[in-house]
C-alpha cells in the first residue's frame, strides 16, 4: 500500500462512524494524507516491524479494492491482531473480506510462525463477524459498551484463532 491508495481509503471512509467501524480509534475523521502517512510510516518493514499493511487488488483489473493490517505482531510470544480492515463498499458481498483474512492469516501462521492472531469487531457489524467465523475465528469475549456510535455504545467482540485451529480449518481431515 502507498500513496496511491490514499484517495481511494479516504473516499471508501464515508463518515466518522464508518471509518470507527474498521479503523476503530487509530484514525480520524476526516481522513486525511497526514494520518496515512504516519500510519505507514512505521509499517512493513521486514523482520521488525510489528505492523504489516495490505492493499488487496483484483487480478483481472488492477483495482484495489482493499484494506488490511496485521498489527501487534509480537515475534516473541508468536501473536498478533488483524486490524484495519476495509472492502470497497461498491465491491461488497463478494467474498473478497474472506479471501483477505484468509490470506493475512496464512502470512501470519506460515509466513511469520505465529501462534495466535486475535481481532475486534463491532457487535452490529455482523457481516464482519460472519466472515472472522468463516475463517476460523472463535469468540472469546466482549467489551462491553467500548465504542460511541450515534449516542449509542456497541460491544467489542474479541474474537482469535490458533495456528492449529487454523490448519484443521484449512486442511480438514489431515
Amino acid at each position: 500500500m502507498g500513496e496511491a491508495d490514499y484517495t481511494l481509503m479516504r473516499e471508501w471512509s464515508v463518515s466518522p462512524e464508518y471509518l470507527k467501524t474498521w479503523a476503530g480509534p487509530s484514525l480520524s475523521y476526516p481522513l486525511d494524507d497526514r494520518q496515512l502517512e504516519r500510519y505507514l510510516d512505521v509499517a512493513n518493514h521486514p523482520g521488525e516491524s510489528s505492523l504489516l499493511v495490505y492493499c488487496a487488488v483484483l487480478r483481472a483489473t488492477g483495482q484495489a479494492v482493499g484494506h488490511i493490517s496485521l498489527s501487534m505482531i509480537d515475534r516473541e510470544n508468536g501473536s498478533a491482531r488483524i486490524s484495519r480492515v476495509i472492502v470497497d463498499p461498491g465491491s461488497q458481498g463478494r467474498g473478497i473480506g474472506l479471501q483477505m483474512v484468509r490470506e493475512v492469516l496464512r502470512i501470519g501462521f506460515d509466513g511469520l510462525r505465529l501462534h495466535r492472531i486475535s481481532l475486534g469487531v463491532f457487535d452490529f457489524n455482523t457481516a464482519a463477524q460472519k466472515t472472522y467465523e468463516t475463517a476460523g475465528f472463535t469468540r472469546e469475549g466482549v467489551s462491553r459498551e467500548a465504542a460511541l456510535f450515534g449516542g449509542r455504545y456497541a460491544d467489542c467482540i474479541e474474537m482469535g484463532i490458533l495456528d492449529r485451529d487454523w490448519r484443521a480449518n484449512r486442511n480438514p481431515g489431515r
